[in-house]
């Protein structure tokens, strides 16, 4: 294997590692922050499940990517990552849950200025529709889940010890459910961009054929595991703590809900159902896990009075998924110039 191909692809391994670094906190952040579970707990489930919903379910929502831009040069798609992965990181540095589905769009779309290319503005329009879509659908799914459950235990009442043990099953099990639908959904935030550049021959061991693809989405659920463990408590306790005043069964409803919205829009199976039945099919591009989870806290919030809710908190967190695509924009362009102009590489 050529050691550039290793190089260029470091980029993208960088952002798996800030997605795992940001993004569990939206999975176990509410299970830590309420010591329903312990961080060293909470990122094994993650990271196991992380890898799996990679492999087995990641390639739906990497190819949406594809459409708003298809970076065939390596060195275009690692600047890309890159811008992305810069962005993400300056936002974690302040503790704060930010969208990589963000940053990769708005990096993409500096690709595509750079080079001249048409943005598919029906493409980035639906990708876009999902940003307000996603916090409040989880919000409503939420609001839903959280007064299903308030009356199921109206009727059958369990008792305090046992509904404890009951609630951190039910966490651990959202979690491992919302960890899969995040490397389904969001493994395409790593490796998509480089998806079009075929870096990975096919590896081929009697009649099974490991290909590219699926070489970049193991490289990317393993960077994405590595992020969990080494850099994700500190946003964890954000998430967990800082939004609204969460209880261990409020917390289990909002993964949960974040967990569905995550696979609502990685589900090629869901969408083939869908269209099988003549009806409405809902588009497989990577969500901002982010935004699903503070919509789902958010939700059960307004449920429980407004005055629970740490606005000012929540400002930051809407102003970082505001800054995060324009800065990833930009830093792409800039380095793509360098890139091309400085070191004489082909990123287009």
């Amino acid at each position: 294997m050529d050691p550039l191909i290793l190089i260029f692809l470091s980029s993208g391994l960088f952002l798996g590692w800030a997605l795992g670094a940001n993004d569990a906190a939206n999975v176990f952040g509410t299970a830590v922050g309420t010591k329903m579970l312990t961080f060293k707990t909470a990122a094994i489930i993650c990271s196991v499940f992380v890898v799996l919903g990679a492999l087995i379910s990641g390639a739906g929502a990497s190819g949406t990517l594809g459409k708003l831009g298809a970076i065939s040069a390596l060195p275009g798609a690692f600047m890309t990552a890159l811008a992305a992965a810069v962005a993400v990181y300056s936002m974690i540095k302040s503790g704060l849950p930010v969208s990589t589905s963000q940053a990769i769009v708005g990096a993409i779309v500096g690709w595509n200025f750079f080079s001249a290319n048409a943005t598919d503005t029906e493409t980035l329009l639906t990708i876009m529709m999902t940003w307000v879509i996603c916090p409040v659908l989880s919000g409503i799914i939420a609001i839903i889940l959280f007064k299903s459950l308030k009356m199921y235990s109206r009727r059958f009442p369990v008792h305090l010890i046992r509904a404890d043990a009951y609630t951190r099953i039910g966490l651990i099990l959202a979690g491992a459910f919302g960890a899969y639908s995040l490397g389904a959904n969001n493994i395409a935030n790593v490796v998509g961009v480089f998806i079009p550049a075929k870096p990975f021959p096919n590896i081929i061991v009697g009649e099974w054929v490991f290909n590219s693809t699926q070489q970049l989405l193991l490289m990317g659920g393993l960077a994405i595991s590595v992020g969990v463990f080494t850099y994700s408590k500190r946003v964890m306790m954000t998430v967990g703590n800082s939004i609204g005043r969460l209880s261990s069964t409020s917390a289990f409803v909002a993964v949960l809900s974040h967990s569905i919205v995550l696979f609502l829009f990685a589900s090629r199976g869901l969408e083939t159902w869908l269209a099988s039945q003549g009806l409405p099919t809902i588009p497989l591009v990577p969500v901002s896990s982010s935004q699903a989870i503070v919509g789902a806290i958010v939700g059960i919030s307004i449920l429980q009075g407004t005055s629970g809710i740490r606005w000012i908190t929540l400002g930051k967190i809407v102003t970082g998924w505001v800054i995060t695509p324009i800065t990833a924009g930009i830093i792409c362009f800039i380095g793509l110039f360098f890139l091309q102009n400085v070191f004489g590489l082909v990123v287009i």
